[in-house]
């Protein structure tokens, strides 16, 4: 993992009710940031949680300036939560992915490795065994067929919650605009796509979630077609 190094790396964790799991997630990322990148910082997006999550971020934050948190009040959705890290990373390279441990952190070497051989602008994580339902799975599908149609977007997994992307992508796409629904990751790969960013992708090891997510509710499915479609009559 040494060989491949950034000069630094903001990484994100967006997280609701996750006070069972982040402080775990952000020890272990924070073990592992000082043999990938010279300068570093966790950012925790707190989403409005009803739990002890932002309580433990506080702390982790006030043991080490390099952990920092941003809360929502109200909880404003998972885009809202993407945009929050996004916009306030302070370095050059933004890593982002789930903080229920679903992801093994370690794995960002081999983000950094594939971005350092192929000069990529974002290298986006794709499930080599994804841990759900089968329903979510072919929800999953037939979405990402979708998208394909009306964009020509072709990923193994738009919505995989892994990703190393450029700051300068974030600077050069027009703003985001989903907040809820899983609109957001289709919609910051399609834009980057159209803005010329290069997008390469590698395989991530995935584990069961421990607890039930909001993704697969009829109306999050909802509000992320018509988003979908909003975009569409955008870009034509």
């Amino acid at each position: 993992m040494a060989n491949y190094k950034l000069d630094a790396l903001s990484v994100f964790f967006p997280a609701y009710n996750e006070e069972k799991n982040i402080e775990n997630t952000v020890v272990k990322a924070r073990k592992i940031l000082p043999e990938i990148a010279g300068e570093w910082e966790i950012i925790i997006i707190d989403d409005g949680s009803k739990d002890k999550t932002a309580e433990i971020a506080k702390k982790l934050a006030k043991n080490d300036q390099r952990i920092r948190l941003i809360s929502h009040s109200p909880n404003m959705g998972y885009g809202a939560s993407l945009k929050s890290g996004f916009y306030s990373s302070r370095y050059d390279w933004i890593v982002f992915t789930d903080s229920d441990g679903q992801f093994d952190f370690s794995e960002i070497g081999g983000f950094i490795k594939k971005q350092q051989e192929t000069n990529a602008d974002l290298v986006i994580g794709y499930y080599l065994k994804r841990q759900v339902p089968f329903y979510r799975k072919i929800n999953t599908f037939l979405w990402e067929l979708v998208v394909f149609l009306l964009f020509g977007l072709k990923v193994r997994d738009i919505d995989c919650g892994f990703k190393l992307v450029s700051k300068k992508v974030i600077a050069k796409i027009p703003k985001l605009e989903s907040e809820r629904g899983a609109f957001i990751s289709s919609e910051f790969l399609i834009k980057a796509r159209e803005a010329g960013f290069k997008i390469v992708e590698i395989g991530v090891h995935h584990f069961p979630a421990k607890r039930k997510g909001t993704g697969a509710h009829l109306n999050v499915i909802i509000k992320s077609f018509v988003d979908l479609f909003r975009l569409w009559r955008k870009l034509r």
